[in-house]
């Protein structure tokens, strides 16, 4: 088969081509390595979207951020205001695939690839990231959590082209983090992984975020979890119960990198990692970027 390919250079230009059947196409990271390795053939019709200026960059909005769909693992994990503020979101693009993945992959690509051990998803699930699609009918937002349908899927219809990422001003008192289980720095998807973000007034943990990734058909929050870490003194007792309720909520599978059982096993680990350095981070103390591989 033959794929026909062209290039857009304006939003208009890639919806007129969503509305014919073309796929989306900007860093390719996801689409030609499933291609060659047979997991999913390449569409018939492609547009590329990488030439769209209005899909890039990163900017400040009233102390939150608004990501161009464009935007690179690179250019996220390297920007020092999500580095200060919105850290897990850092360390979770700082350890996406290879060098070259975080130079071409997009965090819009990302997103819409919809995997569930994707890096980028439980981080701005928990710090309450919007997206905004668009198609030829209109404009329409929706919470990064009602983004996944599925492994795979999205809740975004065939002719809708994701183009912003908005994430709000975190809280004062506000330290995040996301870890994951690894057995390389290099070219790796999460085994297990794990965000927490949590909110401190004072010594009293106000709100508490909790999401499991690679555990489930879809990156989840964890309600149990959050509601063990708020209210609490973020004490080891607050953070073993909340760690045990991520690893209750997760239903992982059995595959090459790892058993149920094992994931099981070390949800429980990896999750009160990530709440452990959330913590240190809303206490001021410095936790390297990205968290994981650090020792807690």
């Amino acid at each position: 088969m033959t794929t026909a390919f062209a290039t857009a250079a304006t939003i208009e230009d890639a919806l007129a081509a969503l509305a014919d059947g073309a796929r989306p196409v900007a860093g390719g990271t996801d689409l030609v390595v499933g291609a060659r390795q047979g997991k999913a053939p390449l569409p018939e019709s492609l547009v590329a979207i990488h030439r769209i200026a209005e899909l890039a960059g990163i900017a400040e909005t009233d102390g939150g951020l608004g990501i161009g769909a464009l935007a690179s693992h690179a250019e996220i994990a390297s920007h020092p205001v999500v580095v200060e503020r919105f850290t897990a979101l850092a360390d979770a693009s700082s350890i996406v695939g290879s060098h070259a993945t975080r130079a071409h992959g997009t965090l819009g690509g990302n997103l819409m690839n919809a995997s569930p051990a994707m890096e980028t998803g439980g981080p701005l699930q928990c710090l309450d990231a919007t997206v905004t699609l668009r198609s030829s009918g209109g404009v329409r937002s929706l919470a990064v959590s009602d983004l996944f349908a599925g492994p795979g899927a999205t809740t975004a219809d065939d002719d809708e082209l994701l183009v912003s990422i908005d994430v709000p001003a975190p809280a004062p008192g506000t330290g995040s983090a996301y870890v994951r289980l690894e057995y390389r720095r290099q070219m790796e998807i999460a085994v297990v992984g794990a965000t927490a973000v949590v909110v401190l007034e004072g010594p009293t943990i106000s709100d508490a975020r909790v999401a499991i990734t690679a555990l489930a058909p879809t990156i989840r929050r964890v309600p149990e979890a959050e509601a063990a870490l708020a209210g609490s003194d973020g004490g080891e007792t607050a953070i073993g119960t909340a760690a045990r309720a991520a690893a209750a909520a997760a239903t992982p599978i059995s595959d090459v990198r790892a058993s149920e059982r094992y994931r099981t096993a070390m949800a429980e680990v990896i999750a009160r990692r990530a709440i452990g350095f959330a913590l240190a981070r809303a206490r001021g103390e410095a936790v390297p970027v990205p968290a994981s591989g650090v020792r807690p």
